[in-house]
């Protein structure tokens, strides 16, 4: 197969922001303490078995640590996140500051009002360029159906409307 020529990362990623995804946080208790990260690579992968997936970049400081955790959680944001997802890309020894979670059996831990809420292990992990494909078993689960979800388009959050 020939390999593609090389492309600019920038522009790229301005086409890439033609696509609107959803936004969702991962996060866990991982040696006492409350880690976690936005995405928006976040989706779903199979209902038989059930599993879902996130891209973590290589240089991601946050991902090493937080793929300790036994459980995760996985909050996907709502329309009226914006402000709240602001504050989860701050460093991450301030990411939490002031943002409540709710904690789950075995570390995983999620936010309350989300659209919806995912509790999952660990299943595999592949290589993929810059970025590790990261595949989760979904262990539980529930939707808020008053949520409408956030949605990151062209670099900024957006509520998604009607």
């Amino acid at each position: 197969m020939t390999r593609p020529p090389l492309l600019d990362p920038l522009t790229l990623r301005h086409t890439l922001g033609a696509y609107p995804t959803g936004v969702a946080l991962i996060a866990a208790e991982v040696q006492g303490r409350t880690l976690g990260m936005l995405a928006n690579s976040f989706t779903s992968v199979s209902l038989d078995p059930p599993l879902v997936s996130m891209s973590f970049a290589h240089t991601s400081t946050t991902w090493p640590t937080l793929s300790q955790a036994k459980r995760l959680g996985i909050s996907a944001l709502g329309a009226g996140d914006a402000a709240r997802a602001d504050l989860l890309r701050r460093p991450s020894t301030d990411r939490f500051e002031g943002i409540k979670v709710h904690q789950h059996e075995g570390s995983a831990m999620t936010l309350p009002d989300a659209a919806a809420t995912f509790i999952v292990e660990r299943h595999s992990e592949i290589e993929a360029g810059d970025h590790v494909v990261a595949f989760f078993a979904v262990v539980d689960h529930s939707r808020d159906h008053q949520v409408t979800p956030l949605v990151f388009h062209s670099g900024t959050f957006h509520a998604l409307n009607a």
